[in-house]
């Protein structure tokens, strides 16, 4: 082979090799790029998957919240139709057969609208365990098978305005979201109750009964007079055919007068009469302030008439009289706004065919919906419901509630020209008022036990002081009988608050008529001070002072006295000062603002009272309860017959002609009481004190008040102040004090606190103060030692003597100027011990020793006794100017009294008659403090284990 092959081949070789080494590394290349891309597109095709995956999970559960929402749309708008159902128709309007009962649903808004069946397949669609569960919501939408009486009803606003339900209560959103968190939120499947239908009547419209429905009449009419207060629907039946046999059931009610069957002969009279009362409804009640009997209602809050319904049984109304047809006609265009209500039962054409219809199957307030009607309820208990609701007619209307009477705003009334307050209801349903001022001035209250006089008190407080405030007002209150009725106005360890417009208050005072004539005498110093300032300012009457004095405090007063006629049952001076103070408050009280009522279970046989013309005269404001006697004028007997819970109220002096008859609401309860009491005592000025509290069965404890220099304190007064007793222990001749009685506790009380206050009277002043202790009763013993270390801690210099004998021994040598006094319990039982030299000392030491300042404080267990130390039949008692005295009869004082034949004092317990011949003109009754809280124990004295 030539060379230049040999070269070729081996170029054509090397080219070939190199071809080769390329497709080899393009082939790798090519490869690797494929791997590449096949890699990238698995990729995709992987995103694309799982996007794909995404997507229809995301689809599915969208599906899921839709399908859920719509689910929850549709329960919500059926729990929002049965809420609404169930405002518009409570209690015995919409309730079941199986649960049915006269019970009163009815507000301050329109009358219930009525069941009469269900909606037919109106019940929810039920839910799987995996859609979400229905909270309660707000807002629109109610559906159209949520049928309340008229039609369309749209939504819970347009329900509200058929049924008188609050717009937007208890309805439902048809878009809100249910979905917690957005999907995952299983629950329990929705009710499968159905809707009731409900069908508009009373205040609403008119009826007609196709003869196919007729067997809904008789719960039509049974829901609609047990749904209201009893008596406030009358059924009017007219059923020429049967004469009322087909509603025999209702029977009980025309005995209560709330059912008339009317037959063919009777029909004109009926139709005519209720035209009347259309018209009087619309001349007298409405009187064109209102546009119907339901505006009133919803003003008021109170019905003043009945609803009357005339029901139509097989009624040939095309063979009327033309004026039958006429003043049906009347009624129709008139009746529903006057409360008279037509239902026609029957397919006869010739009436009213505009009327709302009631089929087997339908009605005209529900259109488009299918009505499936409720089976009649059973006769048996229609008629318990009839008696029933007849019962509780006769029983009377039940009165208002006293929150009901009261302002909505507080102290918004002037007291200036008088006093107005609600006290109850009259019969056509308007706030009743009573009032107080130039005439008439004041008020007789009465009623016997159980009456409710004290409710009827507690319903005029509360108006008075709901109206005025306490600027405007104040108030006196007592109560004579055993009881705590008003002490609930002051503050007390369970209920701390008061009525801020009380000034005192008197409880359980029968056996204190002291604080009753106290009262009189403090009204009538508050005359004084009244009638001086309009003479200075040239007023003649409270609204005049006010007018010249606007910076002066002249609110007008109100004492309220409960069973006054305890304070003039006796024949004594206590009776013949209340009276005297009665006629001249009752006679010059009105033109100074300051008004009495009285009560009294009984006020026939008050002499003291009704022996005087004049003062009773002037009580022209008469309030008599049921079965009162003697209140009214003796021609009047209203009260006679007067219901329960009612009261005749007459402010022409009793005369019949002004007879009005209130119904009383219950204001003597906690809760009617309480809330108001809480608000006013929150709405007082902080400067507003708590009224004073007496109450006849408590004892006072001895307080911590410091006496005037040189005074000793023995107890409580009976007075409006609840002042101390006040012995003054000056150096004058008498000054010595003899307490009388065998009550040992109570006379060891009366020195206890004698010694006590003084010694603090004198320690606050830097005084020195010596006391001498003799005890001759052992009964006293622990008491008197007791009170040796209590005035020790006083910085009292005590000395203790075990004799009257000892006692009275160089009496004068003690006598160093400072108040010394003698403490002797039981001197009669020491005294009769003595020598003639001792009972000469014990003498002296009483006639000499109050000149130098050494007071004797002695006990002694009777009158003569103490005659005895003083010096026999012939002495006189000039030593002891101030005696109290407890168990010991009027006419045993009567060598110590300035009244002839001594005072007229019936003993009681706790309490003493306190004269002092410097001080006093006649006694006082005064309340032993109890000093034991003041004093330590007798075992801590002696240091006994």
């Amino acid at each position: 082979m030539s060379s230049w092959r040999r070269r070729l081949v081996a170029a054509m070789g090397d080219e070939l090799g190199r071809a080769r080494g390329e497709a080899r590394l393009l082939a790798e290349r090519t490869a690797e790029r494929a791997e590449s891309e096949r890699g990238r597109a698995e990729q995709v095709i992987g995103d694309a998957s799982r996007k794909q995956t995404q997507l229809r999970r995301i689809h599915d559960k969208m599906t899921a919240t839709l399908e859920a929402r719509k689910a929850a749309a549709v329960d919500a708008g059926h729990r929002a139709a049965l809420a609404a159902a169930a405002l518009a128709a409570p209690a015995a309007a919409g309730a079941l057969w199986s649960e049915w009962k006269a019970e009163s649903g009815l507000g301050r808004g329109p009358a219930p609208l009525l069941r009469v069946g269900r909606i037919a397949d109106s019940a929810a669609p039920p839910r799987g365990p995996s859609l979400p569960p229905t909270p309660p919501t707000t807002s629109t939408t109610v559906p159209e098978t949520a049928s309340t009486g008229r039609a369309p009803v749209e939504s819970g606003d347009d329900l509200a305005a058929a049924g008188g339900i609050p717009p937007g209560v208890a309805t439902a959103s048809a878009g809100s979201s249910i979905v917690a968190g957005g999907y995952d939120n299983p629950g329990p499947s929705v009710t499968e109750t159905s809707l009731p239908a409900l069908i508009p009547l009373l205040d609403r419209s008119h009826l007609r009964i196709d003869t196919d429905a007729a067997h809904a009449l008789p719960g039509l009419l049974l829901r609609a007079v047990g749904s209201v207060p009893a008596g406030l629907v009358r059924l009017h039946m007219y059923d020429p055919e049967r004469l009322g046999g087909s509603l025999s059931a209702f029977a009980a009610l025309g005995k209560a007068g709330l059912l008339s069957f009317v037959g063919p002969s009777g029909l004109r009279d009926e139709l005519d009469a209720l035209v009347e009362t259309v018209r009087r409804v619309n001349a007298d009640v409405l009187a064109g302030e209102h546009d119907s009997l339901a505006a009133l209602a919803a003003a008021t809050g109170r019905r003043p008439e009945p609803w009357r319904v005339l029901v139509l049984l097989n009624a040939d109304l095309a063979a009327w009289p033309a004026h039958d047809q006429a003043q049906l006609a009347r009624l129709r265009r008139t009746g529903v706004a006057a409360g008279v209500h037509l239902v026609i039962v029957g397919d006869d054409d010739a009436g009213p065919a505009d009327l709302p219809r009631l089929t087997a199957t339908g009605a005209t307030a529900l259109p488009g919906a299918a009505v499936e009607l409720d089976p009649p309820p059973p006769s048996t208990a229609v008629t318990k419901a009839a008696k029933l609701i007849a019962e509780k007619h006769r029983a009377g209307r039940e009165p208002a509630r006293l929150v009901d009477l009261l302002p909505q705003r507080l102290w918004n009334a002037s007291s200036a020209t008088g006093l107005q307050a609600p006290i109850g209801e009259t019969a056509a349903g308007d706030v009743a008022r009573i009032a107080l001022g130039d005439n008439p001035p004041h008020a007789l209250v009465g009623g016997p036990s159980g009456s409710g006089k004290t409710n009827l008190l507690y319903a005029w407080i509360a108006g008075l002081a709901s109206n005025y405030s306490p600027d405007e007002l104040a108030l006196y209150l007592l109560d004579f009988k055993e009881g705590v009725s008003f002490a609930r106005f002051a503050s007390g360890r369970r209920d701390p608050t008061w009525l801020p417009h009380v000034r005192l208050v008197g409880v359980n005072i029968n056996d204190d008529r002291e604080f009753g004539l106290a009262l009189l005498r403090h009204l009538k110093d508050e005359l004084r001070r009244r009638a001086e300032a309009a003479k200075a300012h040239e007023a003649t009457k409270l609204e005049e002072l006010r007018a010249a004095d606007p910076d002066g405090h002249w609110p007008r007063i109100v004492a309220v006295v409960d069973e006054f006629q305890v304070l003039l049952e006796a024949r004594d001076a206590v009776t013949d000062e209340a009276v005297q103070l009665l006629e001249d408050l009752a006679r010059r009280g009105r033109s100074q603002g300051i008004h009495l009522v009285l009560a009294s279970q009984d006020i026939a046989g008050i002499e003291a009272l009704w022996g005087r013309p004049s003062l009773v005269a002037q009580f022209t404001l008469r309030i008599a309860l049921p079965k009162a006697r003697r209140v009214l004028a003796e021609s009047n007997h209203a009260a006679d017959t007067v219901a329960r819970f009612h009261a005749v109220v007459n402010d022409e002096s009793g005369h019949t002609g002004a007879n009005r008859v209130v119904a009383v609401p219950n204001a003597g309860h906690a809760d009617a009481w309480e809330p108001l009491q809480q608000r006013l005592w929150e709405a007082r000025a902080s400067d507003n004190e708590p009224p004073a509290l007496f109450d006849g069965d408590h004892v006072p404890d001895l307080t911590a008040a410091v006496p005037e220099p040189e005074t000793a304190l023995l107890g409580q007064t009976i007075d409006v102040a609840s002042r101390g007793a006040a012995l003054a222990l000056h150096r004058a001749p008498g000054r010595n004090l003899a307490v009388l009685g065998t009550r040992t506790t109570e006379a060891a009380d009366i020195l206890a606190a004698a010694a006590l206050t003084a010694a603090r009277g004198a320690s606050e002043r830097g005084q020195r103060i010596g006391v001498d202790i003799c005890c001759l009763e052992p009964d006293a013993a622990a008491s008197a030692l007791a009170l040796a270390a209590a005035l020790e801690t006083e910085g009292a210099d005590v000395d203790w003597h075990d004799d009257l004998d000892a006692a009275c021994k160089d009496w004068e040598s003690r006598c160093d100027g400072m108040l010394r006094l003698n403490l002797f319990h039981a001197v009669d039982a020491g005294s009769a011990r003595l020598d003639a030299a001792g009972s000469a000392r014990l003498r002296a030491m009483l006639i000499d020793g109050p000149e130098r300042h050494l007071h004797t404080l002695g006990w002694w267990r009777s009158v003569p006794r103490l005659r005895e130390d003083l010096g026999g039949f012939s002495a006189r008692f000039d030593a002891v100017d101030a005696w109290l005295a407890l168990d010991v009869q009027g006419p045993e004082l009567a060598p110590l009294s300035p009244a002839s034949g001594g005072p007229a004092w019936y003993p009681r317990a706790r309490r003493g008659l306190y004269f002092d011949r410097a001080r006093h003109r006649v006694p006082q009754v005064v309340i032993p403090y109890r000093t034991t809280a003041l004093l330590p124990n007798p075992s801590a004295v002696l240091d006994l284990p």
